[in-house]
């Protein structure tokens, strides 16, 4: 089984939602999109299997998103596309692909929705937040 999850090392919410994926017993392949960005058709295959807009997927926090006016909706998809493309920051993490589909993971706890084995037992985020209890319920 293949888990690939688009990861940022920098971005809690990206560690959260590798942690939660190695805690099910899954060893992802790890893809720092940073460092080796998607190719324009795996971007726009993971929007589409994510069943997103490129707008849906545009990362606005600590990103050039504002001085490039991208919120203007002036842009079209492909133009959006090639802005994520020249701009890998741009793209919102993690996404995460496994057998059971593709997802935008952020909370990261959104991850357990497409995990093949989402029992992971207790889990709390790097924030402190409890995400599964020591009952191993989700805490919502």
């Amino acid at each position: 089984m293949t888990i690939t999850i688009f990861h940022n090392p920098a971005c809690g919410t990206s560690r959260n939602t590798l942690a939660m994926i190695r805690q099910s017993g899954e060893e992802p392949r790890v893809i720092e999109y940073l460092k080796t960005p998607p190719s324009r058709e795996e971007l726009i295959g993971l929007i589409r299997a994510m069943g997103i807009t490129p707008r849906d997927l545009l990362r606005q926090k600590g990103t050039p998103y504002d001085e490039l006016d991208l919120g203007n909706p002036k842009w079209s998809d492909d133009e959006l596309i090639d802005a994520m493309l020249k701009g890998p920051i741009l793209i919102n993490r993690p996404i995460v692909v496994t057998p059971l589909g593709t997802k935008l993971c952020r909370p990261s706890e959104a991850v357990l929705d497409i995990l093949p084995s989402p029992g992971i037992g207790t889990f709390t985020k790097e924030d402190g937040e409890v995400v599964i209890d020591q009952k191993g319920d989700r805490v919502v």
